[in-house]
């Protein structure tokens, strides 16, 4: 067992300017989310409750177990961007009846739930999680479904992928509270368990079909295109039908009781795991206001692995990147941190070597992901890409699950590199700290192209990666095929 230490001084200059300039960003992101949580406004909203309905959020409460956690993802999506921040849907993952589940609620309040570029990417996005940690998925849906202004049409991607689910045996219901038309028009039909309130729901088909009315002189009238509705009964989608909404969720909550869903991935290794020995309040002084400030993963990894212990792997190699053991609220991790600086050889070894130890071990790889201003490689290492292939190919053939975390400024291109979405982690966080895009200068962050899961304040850190780490052990946990390690 080691323990990991800390240096941080909080009487020192730098540490309290740091921690003024996060709580800037934290201010910032706050008037984004609350944005979002406002739906389509204060009028929208007393309409649609004076309609009876509830809203996205509160349907989302009352279908979780009481008291229980819900990670919401990507709640700022397309902020800085001409659509509605929020992307006009609520995604993330709560209990229901015991049971980890992917939940994603349209918010009709705003432009009847009309459908944008980031929508789609934020409910395909959950449905991806769903699938590749095997958590049944709830839709509660009302959506016009209609492209908002701007915006293409969904294409029916949503539809393919909740089949996907179905051919994956992962669970999925449905409950529908209003009108639905466009791509959530196929959400019904294609769910295991579907779920309409009455008097309220109404399933649109996908294309308006052509009508002629008496016109004088009993002429036919210019044709006009109408939508018929699916009704929600006999001769509907619907398995059941609910009297209100608050029905709708009871029943819905009903359905996932009698999955009979257990988890494949094995529980935590320490129950109840011990606090890191170190504050968390710190964690806002790690992405420092200077970005040339030095950075040292060790002291986050104080203050949120369990009990602050960390055993380190080749401390003494490839000194640009740290690796080491540890647990997270009881749940065993590996981790990799890099400095923001260059791989040279000795660097790309040692994560080579851990990575595949972390397969053999069914271990989930955590990755700390620091770019500050790094210090230039010697030209003759940066050209020689034979350096960092080994590593690309070991994070590509991983197969355990992986997380990571984004901390510090990283060009909005890179998306984080080989630890970013292009190399599909399961989930992928990041802090709120001001991104440069080569393109067009500093930016808050993120912005609309949805490269991560969510922004989070860092003191929320341990928290947010402990429930992602109890939702990938829904699925089995298991290593790529052990071939050796990689040695120089």
């Amino acid at each position: 067992m080691t323990v990991l230490d800390s240096a941080i001084d909080p009487r020192n200059p730098a540490y309290l300017e740091s921690r003024s300039a996060m709580l800037q960003r934290l201010t910032e992101l706050e008037a984004a989310l609350e944005e979002a949580r406002a739906g389509g406004g204060e009028k929208s909203v007393t309409r649609h409750h004076a309609r009876g309905k509830l809203l996205p959020r509160e349907r989302v409460e009352m279908l979780l177990d009481q008291d229980s956690p819900f990670l919401e993802l990507s709640p700022v999506a397309a902020w800085g961007s001409e659509f509605p921040v929020g992307a006009s849907v609520v995604t993330g993952i709560g209990v229901v009846e015991g049971v980890e589940c992917v939940i994603v609620a349209n918010d009709p309040t705003v432009e009847g739930g009309a459908v944008n570029p980031y929508t789609v990417e934020k409910i395909r996005r959950a449905a991806r999680i769903a699938s590749v940690n095997r958590l049944p998925l709830i839709n509660l849906v009302e959506s016009t479904g209609a492209a908002a202004p701007a915006g293409p049409p969904p294409g029916g991607a949503i539809a393919r992928d909740l089949s996907q689910l179905t051919v994956d045996r992962v669970p999925t219901v449905c409950v529908v509270f209003g009108a639905t038309n466009g791509d959530a028009a196929y959400l019904p039909a294609l769910s295991d368990y579907t779920i309409m309130v009455r008097g309220h729901a109404k399933v649109l088909t996908i294309h308006p079909q052509p009508a002629r009315a008496a016109g004088p002189n009993g002429r036919p009238a210019p044709e006009v295109r109408s939508t018929p509705t699916v009704p929600a009964g006999v001769t509907g989608p619907a398995d059941q039908l609910a009297e209100d909404e608050r029905d709708g969720l009871r029943l819905a909550r009903q359905c996932v009781r009698r999955f009979n869903w257990r988890k494949r991935g094995p529980g935590p290794r320490t129950a109840p795991p011990l606090p890191p020995r170190h504050d968390p309040e710190d964690l806002l002084t790690m992405a420092a206001a200077d970005p040339a400030t030095a950075f040292e993963p060790r002291e986050v990894l104080a203050r949120i692995l369990d009990d602050s212990d960390f055993d380190e792997f080749k401390p003494t190699q490839g000194t640009a990147l740290v690796t080491g053991w540890g647990e997270l609220h009881g749940y065993p991790v590996g981790v990799l941190a890099n400095l923001g600086q260059a791989f040279s050889p000795a660097e790309t070894q040692k994560a080579v070597h851990f990575i595949q130890l972390a397969n053999a071990t069914a271990t989930s790889l955590l990755f700390l992901q620091y770019t500050g201003a790094a210090p230039a490689a010697e030209p003759n290492e940066a050209a020689d890409v034979r350096h960092g292939a080994p590593l690309v190919h070991a994070v590509a053939k991983s197969t355990v699950p992986h997380l990571t975390l984004m901390i510090g400024g990283t060009p909005a291109a890179e998306a984080g590199g080989i630890y970013g979405r292009a190399y599909e982690p399961r989930f992928l966080f990041s802090w709120p700290v001001e991104r440069a895009d080569e393109a067009s200068g500093p930016a808050p962050y993120p912005v609309g192209k949805l490269p991560d899961d969510g922004v989070i304040d860092p003191r929320d850190t341990r928290t947010v990666l402990g429930l992602c780490l109890s939702a990938v052990h829904s699925a089995a946990v298991e290593g790529a095929e052990h071939v050796g390690v990689f040695r120089p």
